[in-house]
């Protein structure tokens, strides 16, 4: 994508099982991976900007997370001790199920969270690939405390899927480069894809008119209606204001699932 051409919100290709949903998830597991690779043993002590959370913590919880997504009954367990301790975390039971993510990989070291991830990643996206399409369209609430605050209150299994566990991957991805210092190497193919979907569903949520110019390579420019108001900040950077990891204002502050 360039900056040179505006395209209008019903012209992005949604990321959907039909589409590149498979693609993306494997291009941005690997993109994650190939950084974690580079990391010296002092960097995964790093803090990053998610509370508590070193990056350590970090790929624990991603761990975690592709575990449940390659084994139904995994992802049962973890959803029922998020449900049985969601009090301990402001009542905000995917806040208590990453904890438990994240306990249960403390004892790995650097190397064995890299092979690992490594590992069940490829499981992790044919499970999410293949969920039955009957369930797909069960929606869940969204706590509307603790990291999902002023998200969506309710989003549906397939999203969840198809999308959100994906761009879980890229963010934290973002999270790590920004905590460690290391470049984040940007792949048009693959995180062009992430922050395009992600501006169609910003877009869907306020419904609003804008013109939003997003620079650097996984950027382009978009609008809406007229193209009142107008915006333009670095690609990367409207992704982590639109999740919240960083404070917006006007439509900035309409927040998307990540």
């Amino acid at each position: 994508m360039t900056a040179t051409m505006v395209r209008t919100v019903d012209q992005i290709t949604r990321i959907t099982f039909e589409t590149d949903a498979r693609e993306v998830a494997h291009g941005a597991y690997e993109a994650l991976l190939a950084l974690l690779e580079r990391l010296d043993q002092a960097e995964w002590s790093a803090r990053t900007e998610c509370p508590a959370w070193d990056v350590a913590d970090m790929v624990g919880h991603m761990i975690g997370a592709a575990e449940a997504n390659a084994s139904f009954r995994e992802m049962l367990r973890q959803l029922a001790w998020g449900k049985r301790h969601k009090s301990q975390f402001d009542g905000n039971d995917l806040d208590a199920m990453n904890a438990f993510q994240v306990r249960k990989h403390a004892a790995l070291s650097p190397a064995e969270r890299v092979a690992t991830l490594r590992s069940v990643a490829p499981a992790a996206v044919r499970g999410r690939m293949r969920f039955p399409r009957p369930l797909r369209h069960i929606r869940g609430s969204m706590p509307q405390s603790g990291s999902t605050a002023g998200m969506p209150d309710s989003v549906s299994v397939g999203h969840l899927m198809e999308v959100i566990y994906t761009r879980d991957v890229w963010m934290h991805r973002v999270d790590i480069a920004r905590a460690t210092g290391r470049p984040l190497e940007v792949d048009p193919r693959v995180d062009g894809r992430i922050v395009e979907d992600v501006v169609a569903e910003w877009a869907a949520r306020h419904g609003e008119a804008f013109h939003l110019t997003l620079t650097g390579p996984a950027g382009g420019a978009f609008r809406h209606g007229d193209g009142v108001p107008q915006a333009e900040l670095d690609a990367v950077e409207f992704c982590r204001t639109v999740s919240g990891r960083t404070p917006g204002e006007g439509l900035l502050s309409v927040l998307v699932p990540f």
